[in-house]
Parts: structure tokens; C-alpha cells; sequence
């Protein structure tokens, strides 16, 4: 398996490993002729892993490249910040932007629509990017991306300009998104929770700050333009540190005892997890997207004015704040995650039966309970690390988990709207999110066992190999074992 990380940012093996798992030095190449199927996926893995013991520096001094480690974290925190200003700061001021630019209801819809599926599309490139490139060079372009798509569509009056623009922005921003899992892990491998909380913690402010700023900032000088443009500003200092790590190229080495499979981002979706991964952040990433698009619009059919409305919705990213603080070091802490993902799970079904119940007189309850559940977002961000052994198939599994994820995402506004013009109403709308807790809570419990992405396709590679070996001498007889034993049978 390939590394796609520099050499610098090898990542340690869990310190659940024990050594008396792991085979003696050579005992791959000698399973690896061993007839019976199952034996060959137990010793294929075995192998790896003492592949892994031995060449990854340990957890409690993982190399950094030479790069300080407050350098290494405040690049993180800073690129966290601006990962969502600039879908955050632009429906503050649709409105104003539609109006000036001639904005027509269906362009505007494609805004709205835009950041889901630019996250999913870009988001799968960006694996591939830092195999090329280099992690610290394609986060340095993506903020890059970020300065430069934010400052065009302010300063060239033009609709398909802005499209363009926006759209480079959010590219860097999906690139951000799915290569800062994997850089923690490579740079911080012993400390996942404690610096992934730092960073979503950091991006939980980046969503909040423009939605309650950028309309201030721009009628104190003079219009849209100004506040959008305040938050190219602060992505450019973000860029500042990037364009120190950016500098050294490091080495992209392929780690000892790897087989250069699974390159693909897509290969990881041979793996279990990575499937139960992107269910949870899809679903949850659906209930985000549809609360945030319809919550305001809800209240408002129950009798709450628009501007109460407004701030009940900003309650969501504000209670996501603390979680984001919180969730990363307890996940990180705990044997499992799935108390956090029954917490989560309840806190949605309490907050939905509010709104179907009584959505004015506990509006404010109602609000701070989907936040709650918003939780769902740091907590699955933390797991990708969590369910990983290197940093190489932590950038990959969080390309496919997001890229997956997001495009389920894009289902959950489009759904309300149209159940909503079909009903007349918000009740089978709001009944639908409801339902959608149940598979949401089911993935999320798939997700959280603790186990490794990297053992099921290293599982799924032996069986390969051994399904090959097998039919190139009898293939009457391995065909006769496939149907017995199965694609994927191993033992263990």
C-alpha cells in the first residue's frame, strides 16, 4: 500500500497492537505459499503489522519533519477558520448580491447547491493531489484558492465570474476539508483528538463569525462586496504559515512492506467501515443542510417572526462550538464512540418530536437540541483518524467519506422542499428527518467499533491474492472453494 504523505508525517501503530500479534520477520513470504485460505489473511495481516512496528516511529515522538509542532498545529487552526467563510458569509448577503449582480432564482438556487457538491467533487481529488504534490503543498494551493476565489467574485461585476470564482474558492475549501484529517494524523498521530478538536473547533467559529458579521461589516463600509471580501483578508494570513511548510518538498517515500495497492480513493470502499464512515457523515451532513436551509422557514409557519427565527437558527453552529471542543478529546479517549453516537442520535429525535409537537413555545429547546445532534460532525471528523493506522489511508478514507457524504447531503434540502410543495406543510418534512435518525445512528454504531480500514483491505487483498493463486493452479477447485467459503472468508 502506498504512502502518500511525506516520510516525515509517518504515522505511529495504535498502541492497542500487541506484540504478540505480530509474526516473525519474513513470515509473509512463507504464508503467502500456505494452502489453506484463511491462514493466508491471518499471516498476511500479522506481517503488515510487524512491518509496521518496526519501521513507524513511536507515538510519543512522532516526526514532524524538523517543523516545530506549534508552527504545524496554529497552520491547522488557521486553515480550519477559512474552510467556511465563504459559504457562511455569502447567504448572510444573497439577497444583496442577487439584486445587484441580476441574479436570477435558479442561479441563486445553484449557490445554495454549489458548496455540497463541490465538497463531494473536489473532495475526491484531493487525495490524489497530495500523492503528487505533497500534503503541505496542496494545502498551501487550497488556501491559495480559497484568497484568490474570494477576492475575484468581489472585484469583477460579472455572474458567471462570481460562479467561477466561488466555485474555485470551494475547491480549495474540499481540499482542505479532506487533506486536514489526514495531516493531523500524519503530524500529531499520538494527540488525533486533542488536535482535531482544535481544528473544528476552529472551523465551528469559521461558520458562525461570517453568518453574524459579513451584514455588519458591510453596511459599515459601504456594501456586499466589503463584507465578502473581509474573509479573503483572513484566509490570506491563514495562507502565511502554509507558505513556510510548503516550502521543503519532503520526501514521498513508500513505507517498508507496503504492496502499492489501494492507491485508488475508491479502493477503500472495499472496506466495511469506510461505508458505515460515509453513511454516518452523510446523514448527518443531510440533517445539517436541511435544518440550516428550512429551520428559519419552519418557525416562521408556526408564528415566529423572521427575526426570531434568524437567531434561533444561529443557535445550531453556536452549540457546535463547545461539542467541537469537546467530542474530538472524549472520542478519542473512550474504548469506543458509540455512547457519542447514541448521544447525538437522541438529542435529533427529542429536537424533531419538539418541532412536530410544539415548534413555538419550545423553539428555543427545539434549537439547541439539532445542535446537539450537530455533534455528529466532529465526532465522524475524529473517527476518520480513529479508524485508520496511516496517514496514507486516513487522507483516502476521508476523501471517500466525504465525497460520498456530501453528495447524500445534497438529498436533504431538495427532499424538504419538494415533500413541503407536495404536503402543504412541514410535518412529513420534518417526519422524514425523523426517520432518517434510525439509519444514521445505525451506521454511526457500525462506525464507531474499534477497528481499522487499513486490516479489511489488507484482509481483502490476501483473499485476493489467495482466490488468484488458487485458480491459476485448479481453477475447477477454487471455484468449487469461492462458492463454500465466500468472496471475503477469513478467519479471525
Amino acid at each position: 500500500m502506498s504512502s502518500t504523505c511525506e516520510s516525515a508525517g509517518s504515522s505511529a501503530p495504535s498502541p492497542s497492537l500487541s506484540p504478540s500479534l505480530v509474526a516473525p520477520a519474513g513470515s509473509a513470504a512463507e504464508s503467502h505459499r500456505t494452502p489453506a485460505y484463511a491462514d493466508v489473511a491471518v499471516a498476511t495481516l500479522d506481517a503488515e503489522r510487524a512491518t509496521a512496528q518496526t519501521t513507524v516511529p513511536a507515538q510519543s515522538a512522532p516526526a514532524r519533519g524538523g517543523w516545530p509542532a506549534w508552527l504545524l498545529l496554529a497552520a491547522v487552526v488557521l486553515l480550519a477558520f477559512n474552510l467556511r467563510p465563504a459559504v457562511s458569509g455569502l447567504g448572510a448577503v444573497l439577497d444583496e448580491v442577487s439584486a445587484d449582480l441580476g441574479v436570477s432564482a435558479l442561479v441563486a438556487g445553484v449557490l445554495t447547491t454549489l458548496p455540497v457538491l463541490s465538497f463531494a467533487a473536489f473532495g475526491a481529488m484531493a487525495p490524489g493531489w497530495s500523492r503528487r504534490f505533497g500534503s503541505r503543498q496542496v494545502l498551501a494551493a487550497a488556501l491559495l484558492a480559497v484568497v484568490a476565489g474570494q477576492l475575484v467574485r468581489v472585484l469583477v461585476p460579472s455572474v458567471p465570474v462570481f460562479l467561477l470564482a466561488t466555485t474555485i474558492a470551494l475547491a480549495g475549501m474540499a481540499a482542505g476539508n479532506v487533506l486536514v484529517p489526514a495531516f493531523v494524523k500524519a503530524y500529531f498521530p499520538g494527540r488525533v483528538g486533542l488536535a482535531t478538536a482544535a481544528y473544528t473547533t476552529s472551523m465551528a467559529v469559521g461558520t458562525t463569525l461570517p453568518a453574524a458579521l459579513t451584514v455588519p461589516i458591510a453596511h459599515a463600509f459601504g456594501g456586499w462586496r466589503f463584507g465578502l471580501g473581509a474573509w479573503a483578508v483572513t484566509a490570506g494570513v491563514a495562507l502565511l504559515p502554509w507558505l513556510v511548510l510548503a516550502r521543503r518538498r519532503g520526501v514521498v517515500a513508500r513505507p517498508a512492506g507496503s504492496s502499492g495497492r489501494h492507491e485508488s480513493l475508491w479502493s477503500v470502499g472495499r472496506s466495511p467501515l469506510a461505508w458505515s464512515l460515509a453513511g454516518y457523515f452523510g446523514l448527518q451532513s443531510l440533517q445539517a443542510y436541511a435544518a440550516f436551509g428550512w429551520l428559519p422557514q419552519i418557525f416562521r409557519a408556526a408564528g415566529v417572526d423572521a427575526a426570531h427565527a434568524g437567531l434561533l437558527l444561529a443557535i445550531l453552529p453556536l452549540v457546535g462550538v463547545p461539542l467541537s471542543l469537546l467530542f474530538p478529546s472524549l472520542a478519542a479517549r473512550l474504548p469506543d464512540q458509540r455512547p457519542l453516537v447514541w448521544a447525538c442520535g437522541a438529542a435529533y429525535i427529542v429536537g424533531y418530536v419538539g418541532l412536530l409537537l410544539a415548534p413555538a413555545s419550545g423553539a428555543v429547546a427545539w434549537a439547541i437540541l439539532l445542535g446537539l445532534g450537530g455533534g455528529a460532525f466532529p465526532l465522524t471528523l475524529t473517527m476518520i483518524g480513529l479508524r485508520s493506522r496511516s496517514h496514507d489511508v486516513t487522507a483516502r478514507l476521508s476523501g471517500f467519506t466525504q465525497s460520498v457524504g456530501y453528495l447524500l447531503a445534497a438529498c436533504g434540502p431538495l427532499a424538504m422542499g419538494a415533500l413541503f410543495d407536495v404536503t402543504g406543510g412541514w410535518t412529513v418534512p420534518i417526519g422524514l428527518l425523523l426517520v432518517l435518525v434510525v439509519p444514521q445512528v445505525a451506521t454511526g454504531l457500525m462506525a464507531a467499533r474499534p477497528r481499522y480500514v487499513d486490516d479489511e483491505l489488507a484482509a481483502a487483498d490476501a483473499a485476493q491474492d489467495v482466490a488468484a493463486e488458487d485458480f491459476a493452479a485448479d481453477p475447477g477447485a477454487a471455484g468449487e472453494r469461492a462458492d463454500v467459503d465466500g468472496p471475503g472468508h477469513s478467519r479471525g
